[in-house]
């Protein structure tokens, strides 16, 4: 059920406007805001009318309590237990996209004329940023096609494929802090890797926006490119059933579905939850699958392959809330 509150009435702390212009909804599914379409309740879920209102929404929440931002679900497990705290949607609220000239404070370079910026909030899914740019006649993010996510997710675990990553592309992001505050920063303040991102110095932050350099070239054969890794896409993934994308990130010199693959695992299932037949790194939803039966059959996969190969697998989904 949709509601507005006054700040008083959530039991949030001062120094807000007596009413936020978003909604709470309570005891909310997140089966129906995660691509799995499996797990628990969470306590609180917010849906912030636009940027300010996300700022005082945070700022307005005390400490003790936890906060987690979601934006498509697609890489997002929520446990059977559910998950106190505050859940921020901002898929559909974060939806900002633009071509821009400059970065403020980031000096151009030599190579910046045959370029142009893209800016985009982290509620816009990561294909639309492809399709845009490639429309705006910018090419090299045709990747982004094939990730089933927001811009905030793609930039918080440096998603990529096809030969593609999205810190490669980034030159400033904008972040918000646990006090509200809304930061600009560049990739020297990041540790970055495959998969992993991390702020050097600092507290808590989350990811609103990015400016993402492209190269100016021909639209029309990047639209196209899109068209061609949607369709490798389709044929590879397990896209008829609900899914999280890739389970596990790729070791070093090796694929985790090989290695799944290669210890038999393909088609192991418990409960509803089944590694895919036709890619070994996705497990599906195969019929009301709890977030438990995936839980176990990550750590069942997890187990398998270490024992037979010696490889750790290190996931690439993110598991939040209480065991049931």
């Amino acid at each position: 059920m949709r509601h507005n509150f006054r700040m008083s009435e959530m039991d949030l702390g001062g120094g807000a406007p007596p009413t936020l212009r978003g909604y709470f909804l309570h005891n909310e599914p997140m089966k129906k805001h995660v691509s799995w379409r499996a797990g628990g309740a969470a306590k609180r879920v917010y849906i912030p009318a636009d940027l300010e209102d996300l700022t005082w929404l945070v700022r307005s929440v005390p400490l003790r309590e936890d906060i987690h931002m979601v934006g498509l679900g697609s890489n997002l497990l929520v446990r059977d237990g559910g998950v106190s705290g505050v859940v921020i949607m901002l898929h559909g609220v974060l939806k900002k996209i633009s071509i821009e000239s400059r970065v403020h404070g980031l000096p151009l370079g030599p190579s910046d004329a045959d370029s142009s910026l893209v800016f985009a909030q982290a509620g816009v899914a990561s294909p639309k940023l492809a399709r845009f740019a490639a429309n705006n006649n910018l090419v090299g993010g045709e990747f982004w096609a094939g990730i089933p996510g927001t811009v905030g997710g793609a930039i918080a675990m440096n998603a990529g494929c096809y030969g593609g990553e999205t810190w490669d592309k980034l030159v400033q992001v904008q972040t918000l802090n646990r006090q509200g505050q809304l930061n600009e920063r560049y990739p020297d303040e990041y540790n970055t890797s495959y998969r992993h991102v991390a702020l050097k110095h600092g507290d808590q932050e989350w990811f609103i926006g990015g400016w993402f350099r492209l190269p100016r070239g021909d639209g029309l054969a990047s639209r196209e490119t899109i068209k061609s890794l949607l369709k490798q896409r389709i044929a590879s993934q397990p896209l008829n059933l609900p899914n999280a994308g890739s389970v596990f990130r790729n070791p070093p010199g090796d694929h985790a579905a090989r290695l799944i693959e290669c210890c038999g695992l393909k088609g192991c299932r418990i409960g509803g939850a089944q590694v895919s037949e036709k890619h070994a790194n996705f497990i599906v939803n195969v019929g009301n699958a709890s977030a438990t039966d995936i839980e176990r059959l990550i750590e069942h996969v997890e187990g398998s392959v270490e024992a037979r190969t010696n490889v750790r697998l290190i996931r690439e989904v993110r598991i939040i809330g209480e065991r049931q």
